[in-house]
């Protein structure tokens, strides 16, 4: 596949603003929470929304979070079919609009719901593979931070493995889910640093004060 051109960048361009609409700082301004960064764990992404406003708005969080992923990589393979250096390259946008979003000052989540929704349109078999590692690992410690790391962690393999049947994927993909991977790792250096110390707060179902 080859590299997209720089002529076709506004795409890159619209997934990168597409991914860096704050949906969950938006939520919790709409339930009268004035800025969800100085509640809970202080993230703007599903977890912390779940902790601050309950399960409801946590779950709605998560689906527009996602879903800034998976347009972003839908919108590059409807301009740019069969492309996947496209495909992944615009999901990647996304990604990288959720985790630096211009609006705030480029501090934003971990870009998990939001690598989530690109895998589902790029390998959806590793994603399937993924939330289930994520649930299983939060119902037996419940924390969603160590569900994701661990989650990233496989992606890469999970999608080399369950791309096709007795093929591997193409190396945009290989590499963009591998860049994925370490950069969601890399967001959770502070989640990391909590769980060795004994002090990352446990995802709960019910709203927090």
């Amino acid at each position: 596949m080859s590299p997209p051109d720089l002529h076709d960048s506004w795409l890159l361009l619209a997934a990168y603003l597409l991914g860096s609409i704050p949906f969950g700082l938006l939520m919790a301004r709409l339930r009268g929470r004035s800025d969800l960064r100085r509640s809970g764990s202080g993230n703007i992404g599903a977890a912390n929304v779940t902790r601050v406003l309950g399960l409801g708005a946590g779950a709605l969080t998560l689906l527009l979070d996602a879903g800034k992923g998976t347009l972003a990589a839908w919108l590059a393979a409807r301009f740019f079919p069969g492309r996947s250096s496209w495909i992944m390259a615009a999901g990647l946008a996304a990604i990288l609009g959720h985790v630096f979003p211009v609006w705030l000052r480029f501090r934003g989540g971990r870009g998990v719901a939001t690598g989530a929704g690109v895998i589902l349109l790029i390998c959806a078999p590793a994603l399937a593979a993924c939330a289930l590692l994520w649930l299983l690992v939060v119902a037996y410690w419940r924390y969603a931070s160590l569900g994701s790391i661990l989650a990233a962690a496989a992606l890469p393999p999970l999608v080399y493995l369950l791309w096709a049947p007795g093929h591997a994927p193409p190396a945009s993909v290989s590499l963009g889910a591998s860049f994925a991977a370490v950069l969601i790792i890399l967001k959770h250096r502070e989640n990391i640093q909590r769980l060795l110390a004994g002090t990352e707060p446990k995802l709960t179902l019910r709203r927090g004060k």
